[in-house]
């Protein structure tokens, strides 16, 4: 149906500025035409803001996006009337219109009635029910192709599990296997989620396919589920994890599985996934850049047309606060006070700074959501392409979650990296295949790993190379994967706050006498020493002592968090532990330490998945130290400068090998060096050409593509490298071994060939 569009901003109209769209003139005449025409008119008033003060807000923020200073000539509004009105006001601009399309039937009351009522009518038929219409709020799976063996999803997924049993779990005793894999299965057909289960698996294989490696954090890995789909490392049954943790029936919550992989490939791996499932039914997530004080600052002093190096100038005066926040911290903050910027002639700019504070000043691709579904998905959310090309939505994180759309995390974890760059050296230079994910080669109960890792040299391995963490693995020392589990727990500002970690040492080292609170309680508390450290051993003591499942001790778990919430479970929890037996005082000292817990504690599955890259990690630094640590300094994955690392490299007796235009690469690779026949292969780290100050991808490329080079000017000549990078080349003796810098001969003098040097090199570049 046609329909004509009236739009009035209550403008006269005139030969200076028009009768064009927005004047009440123009307004009329359309409703003229419309009525002649026979078609329905209604209503709208072009809303830019919400509030008539909120009009110069929008027109800085107008003036910021096309890049022009605000003046008569570039604003788009000639007066405040695009707010968003009443009905009383709308009402009023339909009685001017009609008056002036010349329905002065009650003075154009009787006409304005009938335009609003034709409105209202036309916007009840466009009303949408988000869940009937759209969807929203429902979860849609992509579609799942199915074999002519599988019926449904839920045999698909039993089928791909079972199938992984004997890989997983050997020729072993499988009892608990299969009782627990009948539960999980039982409870994923129950909430309908095999085929989320089903598309997260085939998304960590279409990773493993590239070549990728690929980890499972959080709660998921709990799940024997994704264990044996392959999407977790960790067995959960070995290591006591719990899926209830992660996935319970009383919880309306998608399960929440987050996927890491390497940060160098991330974006392959956004395409791959895009590949896969198609642009119909994979997205990815926003996230909304709003204002704060420095960017507020520069775009209102462009709109008000401020010299560009004085706004940059205040806009760096300030710390990263909110904008609104701008004139307290001139009152407040010493070197504000004393920059001079309390000047009326600012007071304007410091008005207009704090009108934009939090709104939303450009949109941008988020680090790891990716949205999954099927063919309906743009019917429920708007899509735009992102600055490197991807098809995102512009709903963000917390948006998609309310909306009930399906969200993967895939994150780029650039410890992932740095273990594949370990692993391409050690295939490169010593032609062997290491697969970190393989027992066989990377066995849990290597006692050479566990060592060095009590030595607490563990600058570059994930999670405990922090002065902390290396203060904490020094002196409890690790004897087994279940206890960088707890280490990785115990170091969360709550245990260590709430000095969990002293007993938990104390017993460790036979100091004192571990207690359990009751004999059905050690088999909870034995790991850790008789300390609550983990979410699943608050819900195993719930469940052991009031007899409900570990779904429902989940719940009162999480109340726990709240005022209410432990108040409530209090007075629950005691009746329910003394109806089972168990004697007042044992009830009241298991209650106090889940009072306690509530301020602390750590999800033990979490913990388990980060501890997988922890092991691995600590595995290459004690086995292949060189290629390791090629890979940290790569991709620099950790808290310390490079500095720190390559010293870390020369005290393991590794070389450090200087720049060199022949040898060098775009990263830090590994050469072997010469030792006797029969002694260990010795080994040095190569400097990278990336970390050349100014130094881009495109020079590095060719430099590597070009040589070798015979002498400063063939590189000059071949590699086309600008003048400052060669001669900060020179500097850092990447020419040294063309020339023979350095080089001395068997008694320690220089050689005839070295008396070239540097500062010669440089007067020849600026001759070049």
């Amino acid at each position: 149906h046609l329909v004509v569009e009236l739009v009035s901003h209550r403008l006269p109209g005139s030969h200076a500025h028009g009768w064009g769209p927005g004047t009440t003139p123009h307004a009329a005449r359309m409703a003229t035409i419309a009525r002649s025409a026979g078609l329905s008119a209604i209503l709208t008033n072009a809303v830019r803001y919400a509030d008539r003060r909120d009009a110069v807000t929008v027109d800085v923020l107008d003036a910021a996006r096309r890049l022009v200073a605000l003046d008569q000539r570039h604003l788009e509004r000639r007066n405040a009337e695009g707010f968003l009105k009443s009905g009383k006001e709308m009402h009023e601009v339909a009685e001017e219109i009609c008056h002036a399309a010349g329905d002065a039937e009650e003075g154009g009351r009787r006409g304005a009635d009938r335009l609003l009522a034709t409105t209202r009518a036309l916007s009840d038929r466009c009303a949408l029910d988000p869940r009937a219409d759209l969807g929203l709020g429902e979860v849609h799976f992509p579609e799942f192709t199915l074999s002519t063996d599988h019926a449904s999803a839920d045999i698909a997924l039993r089928a791909r599990c079972e199938g992984a049993i004997g890989g997983r779990y050997g020729s072993g005793p499988r009892q608990v296997v299969w009782k627990r894999l009948d539960d999980e299965l039982e409870l994923i057909r129950g909430l309908g989620y095999a085929s989320y289960f089903l598309t997260v698996g085939d998304v960590t294989d279409l990773i493993r396919e590239m070549g990728v490696r690929c980890a499972a954090r959080g709660s998921g890995a709990g799940s024997l589920v994704n264990y044996l789909l392959g999407v977790s490392g960790v067995d959960p049954i070995r290591h006591g994890l719990l899926m209830e943790r992660f996935l319970s029936p009383l919880r309306g919550a998608l399960p929440d599985i987050d996927v890491d992989v390497e940060s160098a490939r991330r974006l392959e791996v956004y395409e791959r996934i895009l590949d896969r499932f198609s642009g119909e039914r994979c997205v990815t997530v926003s996230m909304m850049d709003t204002y704060r004080v420095r960017h507020a600052v520069r775009d209102v002093g462009g709109a008000l047309g401020m010299p560009p190096g004085e706004t940059d100038a205040i806009a760096k005066a300030f710390p990263h606060i909110r904008a609104r926040d701008a004139r307290v911290a001139l009152r407040e903050l010493p070197e504000l006070r004393s920059a001079g910027l309390s000047e009326a002639r600012l007071e304007v700019m410091f008005d207009l700074v704090e009108r934009l504070d939090g709104l939303p000043r450009h949109v941008a691709m988020h680090p790891c959501g990716v949205l999954l579904s099927d063919a309906t998905l743009l019917d429920r959310t708007p899509v735009e392409a992102s600055f490197a090309g991807f098809p995102m939505s512009q709903f963000d994180k917390d948006d998609v979650e309310d909306l009930g759309l399906l969200k993967l995390d895939v994150l780029g974890i650039r410890m992932q990296s740095s273990m594949a760059h370990a692993v391409a050296e050690i295939k490169r230079v010593d032609d062997v295949e290491i697969d970190l994910d393989d027992q066989a080669q990377v066995p849990f109960d290597d006692p050479e790993t566990y060592a060095m890792i009590s030595s607490a040299k563990t600058l570059g391995v994930f999670q405990i190379e922090s002065p902390g963490q290396r203060e904490l693995i020094g002196k409890s020392g690790i004897d087994d994967f279940g206890e960088i589990i707890t280490d990785i727990s115990l170091f969360r500002p709550g245990p260590v706050k709430s000095d969990m970690i002293s007993p938990y040492l104390d017993v460790k080292h036979g100091w004192k006498q571990a207690s359990y609170l009751h004999d059905d309680l050690r088999p909870i508390l034995e790991q850790t020493n008789g300390v609550v450290v983990f979410h699943e051993q608050v819900i195993q003591l719930i469940g052991e002592l009031t007899g409900i499942t570990y779904a429902e001790a989940d719940e009162k778990r999480r109340a726990l968090g709240s005022v209410d919430g432990m108040a409530a479970t209090k007075v629950w929890f005691f009746p329910r532990a003394l109806g089972r037996g168990y004697p007042m005082h044992v009830v009241e000292e298991v209650w106090s330490v889940l009072e306690a817990f509530a301020s602390f504690g750590f999800c033990k599955a979490h913990a388990a998945a980060f501890a997988l890259p922890t092991f691995q990690s600590a595995w290459l630094k004690t086995h292949w130290p060189a290629h390791f640590l090629a890979g940290v300094l790569t991709h620099d994955p950790g808290m310390y400068p490079k500095r720190l690392n390559l010293d870390d490299v020369r005290r393991l007796g590794i070389a450090v090998l200087g720049l060199d235009v022949n040898d060098s690469e775009a990263t830090y690779v590994v050469e072997p060096l010469e030792s006797q026949s029969d002694a260990p292969r010795v080994y040095g780290v190569r400097l990278s050409l990336s970390e050349v100050k100014g130094i881009n991808a495109g020079e590095v490329a060719r430099i590597v593509a070009a040589r070798p080079y015979a002498s400063l000017t063939d590189f000059w000549h071949r590699a086309r490298v600008s003048r400052p990078i060669v001669e900060r080349l020179v500097l850092a003796g990447a020419f040294d071994s063309v020339y023979g810098i350095g080089l001395r001969g068997s008694r320690g003098e220089v050689s005839a060939r070295s008396r070239v040097t540097r500062r010669d090199l440089l007067l020849q570049v600026a001759e070049l």
